[in-house]
């Protein structure tokens, strides 16, 4: 009887353990959020100044500093399809100071496309929101003479089509892909390092055409240097609404980029959610949205850091299976 009282009181102590120290757990977390931030922000961006990512990183961090009462500097780390950026914010400390603003390159194909990648996507961030979401635009040169996506299709049956991407392993490329899949045409993928010379060797007839993320093409488009035949999101975006849908064509062609904001794993919970918080506040101002529409991207925040996270899952495995079908690799 003495041995079966003495092993209860023992459990009642380790659950009283247990407890406390759970307690003390949520309690740290929760101090931290409320004293969080207590120094300046790294919004950390995985290619040069000028693409989708930095854009929209500079239009949310001075709006995310004045929500935190901080300074939030964007820090462009460049390389390796934006890897290296990525794995600089996974190995930092989870403490809310460090953070990746991204798109899908880097975090859910990236993984799939480079040997060896130091990082796991789906264990070592925490993502917190989307703030924007961008289609692909298929454009040509003017002095291609096709003026939709039907004609460039009907044209790849006749002649060899060579399309520009901002290099091998991007949703660009992707993109491109998918349509030689579905188009059944004489298509070929021509990568370039960066967007610019993309869309100059586009501009100066080397090859035919150009996918890439709306943000770099639109000022060529508006002005008609560029002609947009189609863009890939699920129905027209405001900002070019006389362009169609490639769906439009080819029923059921969807690819839409997105920006997210990511934490280290293990940032408290309650500091993601005060991140959260501010995030989905900007992205509902109207400055902010009437800012992001002028740079062709659609503002967007999901539900939740849940929501996020299980649709970067997804995007993860979707685009992981085409790249393990097409063994698409990147190398450098």
């Amino acid at each position: 009887m003495h041995a079966i009282l003495r092993r209860g009181r023992a459990l009642v102590r380790r659950s009283v353990l247990v407890l406390l120290g759970l307690s003390a757990l949520l309690g740290s977390g929760l101090a931290a959020a409320q004293d969080y931030p207590t120094k300046p922000i790294r919004l950390v961006v995985g290619y040069p100044p000028g693409g989708s990512n930095d854009i929209v990183a500079r239009i949310i961090a001075p709006r995310l500093g004045e929500e935190l009462n901080t300074t939030v500097i964007v820090e462009n780390r460049a390389g390796v399809s934006g890897a290296i950026g990525a794995d600089f914010v996974a190995k930092a400390a989870p403490d809310g100071y460090t953070l990746l603003a991204a798109s899908a390159s880097p975090v859910v194909i990236t993984p799939h496309t480079i040997p060896k990648i130091p990082f796991n996507t789906l264990t070592d961030f925490s993502p917190i929101n989307t703030v924007g979401l961008t289609p692909e635009a298929i454009a040509v040169g003017p002095g291609l003479g096709v003026n939709s996506l039907k004609e460039l299709l009907a044209l790849s049956k006749t002649r060899q089509i060579a399309l520009s991407s901002s290099g091998t392993g991007g949703l660009p490329h992707l993109t491109i892909e998918l349509l030689m899949q579905v188009a059944k045409g004489n298509i070929v993928h021509v990568p370039y390092k960066g967007a610019g010379p993309a869309v100059t060797d586009t501009l100066a007839g080397h090859v035919d055409g150009v996918v890439m993320d709306v943000p770099p093409l639109y000022p060529l488009i508006q002005d008609g240097r560029l002609k947009a035949l189609a863009v890939t999101s699920d129905k027209r975006v405001e900002f070019l609404p006389n362009v169609p849908t490639a769906q439009e064509e080819l029923p059921g062609f969807n690819v839409t980029n997105w920006v997210g904001v990511f934490a280290p794993a293990k940032t408290p919970r309650a500091v993601i959610d005060k991140i959260n918080a501010a995030l989905v506040k900007i992205v509902a101002r109207e400055d902010v949205r009437a800012q992001l529409l002028k740079v062709a991207v659609v503002p967007s925040s999901m539900s939740s850091p849940d929501a996020f996270q299980k649709f970067v899952a997804d995007e993860f495995n979707r685009w992981g299976k085409l790249v393990k079908e097409k063994n698409i690799v990147t190398t450098d």
